[in-house]
């Protein structure tokens, strides 16, 4: 294991945001972990546990230790009737295991294909698209405790999942590294969550009346890939707002108002809206300041044209959160870490 200084994290963030940090690490296996920790207790410094990247925006150096977990490997560990246990190390990228148990016939990941990001950061955002969220298929995971060196395991109750919300981005945060995470899919008798708008209307144009998994990671990729940019082309990190959830009376008060609203019931009975919607319906979509934007097709994810800042894309979120409130009432809050 190397420690190297004054590394420049463009290439480690999705947003290709040319912040540096003092000091980087990686680890590749798990038998790097005993110095992996005397570094951290040795230069007696703040770490930042970074993986894929796609979920952070950095706006400033980090004066720290950034450890970037590169764990590989994907095990199928049991089957029992209609499910199977695979599990993923942190480090492995996760279309990479959508494609892998795609391959296998293992099905339950296949909406969340083209998701940027890691394995490991997967759990710490409680990762969803298209009517489905890891939780759904989450069966337990492995993190190591950093103070102490103990390997803790986690099962979904022992998460705290929520909207885009864990234990891990909680109390749990930086305090934890997560090593892996095993997955229940279904191996036969799949659930095919088609329920989505989007998924429902492509079925329909190609005409399938009966999909299966293959189908839906299908038609999920060509929905992303049309109105999504690819962060290797356009830096951005996804949506960077969480889709807001408002009383159903509030719904109904702005649905008066503006009766093209986007909104869907949640499981408490309140209402979830498309935050692109209301960042479009406020005069965001397509707005360029310097290198900083809001894209073109989709107003939910803000983009690095090349050479902008942190700060700069940072200040953008701010005056949209404002401009959303002004005219909605409604809060938005950022999805990505904002360093």
């Amino acid at each position: 294991m190397h420690i190297f200084e004054n590394i420049s994290l463009k290439n480690y963030n999705t947003f290709g945001i040319d912040a540096k940090t003092r000091y980087f690490t990686k680890f590749s296996c798990e038998k790097e972990i005993p110095a992996l920790l005397n570094h951290i207790n040795s230069l007696k410094l703040s770490y930042m546990i970074l993986s894929g990247g796609s979920n952070i925006l950095f706006t400033q150096d980090f004066p720290g230790l950034t450890l970037h977990v590169n764990l590989k490997g994907i095990t199928k560990l049991s089957e029992s009737g209609d499910f199977v246990l695979v599990k993923a190390m942190a480090g492995e990228d996760w279309e990479d295991l959508v494609k892998y148990c795609l391959k296998n016939n293992w099905g339950g990941i296949e909406n969340l294909t083209l998701i940027p990001g890691k394995v490991g950061t997967s759990p710490m955002q409680n990762i969803g698209a298209y009517g489905v969220e890891l939780k759904d298929v989450f069966h337990e995971l492995e993190a190591l405790k950093v103070n102490t060196g103990e390997i803790h395991t986690f099962n979904k109750s022992d998460c705290r999942f929520g909207y885009r919300n864990s234990f891990f981005k909680q109390e749990g945060k930086g305090r934890f590294i997560i090593l892996s995470v095993t997955f229940k899919l279904t191996q036969k008798n799949h659930f095919i969550n088609s329920g989505y708008g989007a998924i429902m209307h492509e079925l329909e144009r190609r005409k399938i009346d009966k999909p299966g998994i293959h189908d839906i990671a299908d038609v999920v990729r060509f929905i992303r890939t049309s109105k999504l940019p690819d962060p290797e082309v356009l830096g951005n990190a996804g949506s960077f707002f969480k889709n807001p959830v408002i009383p159903a009376k509030q719904h109904e008060k702005l649905k008066k108002r503006f009766s093209e609203i986007v909104a869907y019931p949640d499981r408490s009975g309140n209402m979830k809206i498309a935050a692109g919607w209301l960042i479009e319906n406020a005069g965001w979509k397509g707005y360029r300041v310097g290198d900083a934007g809001v894209h073109k097709l989709q107003a939910l994810v803000l983009v690095n044209h090349g050479k902008a800042s942190g700060m700069e894309i940072l200040q953008l979120s701010e005056n949209i959160r404002k401009s959303v409130k002004d005219r909605f009432q409604i809060n938005l809050e950022p999805e990505v870490n904002i360093l």
